[in-house]
């Protein structure tokens, strides 16, 4: 992986793969849990859709250094699938490679929107744990703002409307899950963890739009390549969508 691409598009690959190979024969989880005494692993590579050095596969003299690593121009694969597409150019066209990744990411949005009507409690409480921060606050200053007008505000495309759209389906029962904890201070607490991320995504990795909304349902699912989870997370991102005061009002 080259040292060009940058953290943001790095972050952007993994979370809009699903953390999985993008090849639909293989789609091997790329991304090892964390244990209690070492961090997570990414066993994935970034790989180059037309290739990044002169003599590589696909190269494109057309191209500049920064189109080169960009993310229209990366793909998010395994290592022997890396290889493979490498070794077999004529096979793994340009063509051929971004109609895999975004035929990728169209299966990941569809995966996650089938298990949305499988959430209940037991996922919720699974993945609010990421949420939460050590932080306790206790303010009611929740600015409510239609989703829709933060879609609008915020420039999100179709693909992310439409994965709000299936979040606001579960919405009510994350209200519920809420207001059953017997932590009176449960609902601020997860907003709190919610707006430090929102805060780091946005000032540290410098996402916006689309691609802080994706890395914000990244974080609110763990990182999980686990549909469910993600379906989950997915519940709870849209919920503080419409309650936090995050995003553009």
């Amino acid at each position: 992986m080259s040292d060009r691409i940058s953290s943001k598009v790095q972050k952007i690959l993994c979370t809009r793969s699903g953390n999985r190979c993008a090849n639909p024969e293989c789609r091997k989880i790329l991304v090892v849990d964390k244990t209690d005494s070492d961090i997570e692993s990414l066993v994935a590579q970034m790989a180059h859709i037309a290739g990044e050095k002169e003599g590589s596969p696909r190269y494109d003299n057309t191209m500049t250094t920064k189109e080169r690593n960009s993310y229209a121009n990366l793909i998010f694969v395994c290592g022997n699938c890396h290889k493979m597409i490498d070794d077999q150019p004529n096979t793994y066209t340009v063509e051929k490679l971004h109609e895999m990744k975004t035929n990728h990411e169209k299966w990941i949005l569809e995966s996650t929107e089938k298990e949305m009507t499988n959430v209940t409690f037991t996922e919720l409480d699974m993945v609010t744990k990421y949420l939460l921060s050590d932080q306790v606050v206790t303010t009611d200053s929740y600015t409510l703002i239609t989703p829709k007008e933060k879609i609008r505000k915020n420039e999100l495309s179709s693909e992310t409307e439409r994965l709000i759209r299936s979040g606001m389906v579960e919405v009510k029962e994350v209200g519920q899950f809420i207001d059953g904890s017997p932590d009176m201070h449960f609902g601020d607490r997860l907003k709190q963890g919610f707006v430090i991320e929102y805060e780091r995504l946005k000032n540290e990795m410098g996402l916006t739009n689309d691609e802080l909304f994706n890395g914000l349902l990244d974080f609110a699912s763990g990182k999980s390549e686990n549909f469910l989870q993600r379906a989950a997370g997915l519940t709870v991102l849209v919920y503080l969508f419409e309650k936090c005061e995050v995003f553009e009002k």
